[in-house]
């Protein structure tokens, strides 16, 4: 069994607004990744990921949530409506831990992608392109 990393992130800590485990609609939540395999064609499936928040006038990442990507490699509901805020975020992929389940070295620890919302009535899709020596990353629709 996998056991994951202690988390990467410098200057983390945890927020109570973590849920992790809970079940949302895709179409409700205002932020959104999907993750695909590359190596394999297929999705990534129950690769572990954090979502952050940039807080305290730009010093400090807050974690809002963890989760786990489906057997579609997607994380629909990484916000709850009304939960996004303009600001700068972070989701954290544990590609390192996902690599080792699969008996795979990997080139990449984890993978952050930082971004910026400026506008909180906007949804926001962070889809990842990840194999063991490379990844792509870009605002999706």
């Amino acid at each position: 069994m996998y056991l994951p990393l202690p988390n990467p992130r410098f200057g983390q800590t945890r927020g109570s607004g973590s849920w992790e485990g809970r079940g949302m609609e895709p179409g409700s939540s205002p932020l959104t990744t999907h993750v695909l395999d590359t190596a394999s064609g297929l999705p990534a499936q129950g690769l572990c990921l954090w979502l952050s928040r940039l807080e305290d006038h730009g010093q400090q990442w807050t974690e809002l949530r963890k989760s786990y990507t489906n057997p579609d490699g997607r994380c629909p509901g990484l916000l709850l409506p009304g939960q996004m805020k303009a600001g700068t975020y972070k989701l954290t992929f544990d590609t390192e831990g996902y690599w080792k389940q699969r008996g795979q070295d990997s080139f990449y620890p984890y993978v952050e992608v930082v971004f910026t919302i400026t506008d909180e009535t906007h949804k926001f899709h962070v889809p990842l392109l990840l194999s063991p020596w490379s990844y792509t990353t870009y605002r999706g629709s």
